[in-house]
């Protein structure tokens, strides 16, 4: 082998070692991006709500061009799918927290169906997300999929003859009335206790849950301090946030 042969393999060697370099580079940075855009997204919208957070505070707190957001998330709304799951899982973990791992199923349902109900009342920004993941056809379907199978395991009992298909159908009803009400603040003739037990009624009776267990369900939670309950998960909930995706809180918060 000659020196201009070595020097070709030399050259060839170097070359796939930058494209190598690069293409490693790129998904840092990529990466580095994403979890910038979150941060900063996560963080506007629990501070000042999801409605008043517009594409262009989200660029310039983020340091990133529209395209390279749009490119990502294609909306701010494509951020939500990375929130949901997160959000729902650490409310349901306190509704166990609550209630026991001895309760009837039902009572899970009433405890966490409640917890969310409240959580949307005492902070408007929740409530704005809450709201806005309930409308939106992407993450209203991530809901859907998920609440289905948890409908199936905690009301299949009540309804031997109902598959998930079925439950899935009348979860498109339950999440469309669970958005109805967050959506409507309370006031003084529909307060949050009156609110969340209309909810309830109506709902496990589309469920079929007997009437006397139904009211075992209405007698437990009047002794429940649902607000107090609720401002402990908003509050974990939001050190969990701040510390899944790295970022600090106003004092305010």
């Amino acid at each position: 082998m000659n020196l201009a042969d070595l020097a070709d393999i030399l050259i060839t060697l170097i070359n796939f070692a930058e494209k190598g370099l690069c293409k490693i580079r790129t998904r840092y940075n990529r990466t580095e991006t994403q979890k910038r855009i979150l941060s900063t997204c996560v963080r506007l919208f629990i501070e000042q709500g999801y409605s008043n957070t517009s594409p262009k505070q989200i660029f310039k707190e983020a340091d990133v061009s529209a395209g390279t957001f749009y490119h990502l998330y294609k909306s701010k709304g494509g951020v939500l799918n990375e929130l949901i799951d997160f959000m729902f899982d650490n409310q349901f973990d306190i509704a166990d927290q609550v209630i026991g791992s001895n309760a009837k199923p039902v009572m899970l349902y009433a405890v966490e169906t409640a917890i969310q109900l409240a959580l949307a009342e005492i902070n408007e920004n929740i409530r704005d997300i809450y709201v806005q993941v309930y409308t939106q056809p992407d993450t209203v379907a991530m809901i859907q999929e998920k609440m289905t199978k948890e409908l199936h395991k905690l009301f299949g009992p009540y309804m031997p003859d109902c598959g998930q298909s079925d439950f899935y159908e009348l979860e498109i009803g339950t999440s469309a009335i669970m958005r109805g009400f967050m959506a409507h603040p309370c006031d003084m003739y529909f307060t949050l206790e009156r609110k969340i037990e209309r909810f309830l009624s109506i709902n496990l009776s589309i469920f079929k849950v007997p009437e006397s267990e139904q009211q075992e369900v209405f007698e437990y939670m009047s002794k429940l301090d649902i607000r107090d309950i609720a401002m402990r998960v908003m509050h974990e909930l939001f050190e969990a946030l701040a510390m899944k995706f790295d970022f600090e809180l106003s004092e305010q918060e």
